[in-house]
């Protein structure tokens, strides 16, 4: 039996790129979108066409605990329930210390750590029925923060520790772990070339990665990884050498 995937933020780049390789190993995917419903809708078609109702689109706004409860009543209502949850759906927001507001705040929680949690604790008897997995999307600057980023890299700090914590609440039924990227695709607002060249000097491969390299390592916890739980792999180029 296929393994049924559901896939937060997958409309677009990492999300998107997981999609498309879970689906190519033969897994059914549940392609969740807050607002790139046309993205979303391009994917579905794809994917579809080369497997007949493998695909199914949800939408949910995650930032509302009503949009994830919604989110997985309707994924468990897709085939026969969820064996494993990739929660990708992220908020990248700058805001420097001494701007920070209270909405700032809960926004950065609520997107990148309390929507991952109370979607995790909503499928859990499905993936504990199902012996199934959680692979979180972290990043690299979960350890140690990404400048004028505070409040996102305490939210990804507090994701990696939901990794580690869920897996031992969770265990033995279901395995959890996170991917932790480096420079992998480059943010959707300009970046400077002198930027960019300062951050390639600082991985070691010289290079940035692609979106293909984030969803091989998630596939690899889904599907060849039965006896990995509580680890965060790191997929940067060898960019934490340089720290």
């Amino acid at each position: 039996m296929p393994k049924n995937v559901l896939i937060t933020g997958a409309a677009r780049r990492l999300g998107a790129a997981c999609a498309r390789l879970l689906h190519a190993e033969g897994c059914n995917v549940i392609l969740h979108y807050k607002s790139s419903e046309e993205d979303a809708l391009y994917l579905a078609a794809e994917l579809n066409a080369v497997r007949k109702d493998t695909v199914r689109l949800l939408k949910a706004d995650l930032s509302l605990l009503d949009g994830v409860q919604r989110l997985a009543e309707a994924a468990l209502a897709q085939w026969d329930g969820v064996d494993v949850l990739v929660n990708n759906a992220s908020l990248f927001q700058s805001v420097p210390i001494g701007q920070v507001t209270v909405q700032d705040w809960d926004l950065a929680m609520g997107g990148n750590l309390k929507a991952p949690f109370f979607l995790s604790q909503a499928l859990w008897p499905s993936l504990k029925n199902k012996q199934g997995c959680i692979v979180n999307i972290a990043d690299i600057h979960a350890e140690t923060g990404l400048p004028g980023y505070p409040v996102y890299s305490m939210a990804k700090a507090g994701l990696v520790a939901m990794t580690r914590i869920l897996a031992r609440e969770m265990a033995p039924h279901v395995r959890v772990n996170a991917v932790a990227p480096g420079a992998i695709l480059w943010p959707e607002q300009d970046v400077e070339e002198a930027g960019r060249l300062e951050i390639l000097k600082k991985i070691a491969l010289q290079r940035c990665g692609e979106a293909e390299d984030i969803a091989k390592a998630v596939a690899f916890l889904v599907g060849n990884a039965d006896y990995i739980t509580g680890q965060v792999l790191t997929v940067d180029g060898g960019r934490t050498l340089f720290r």
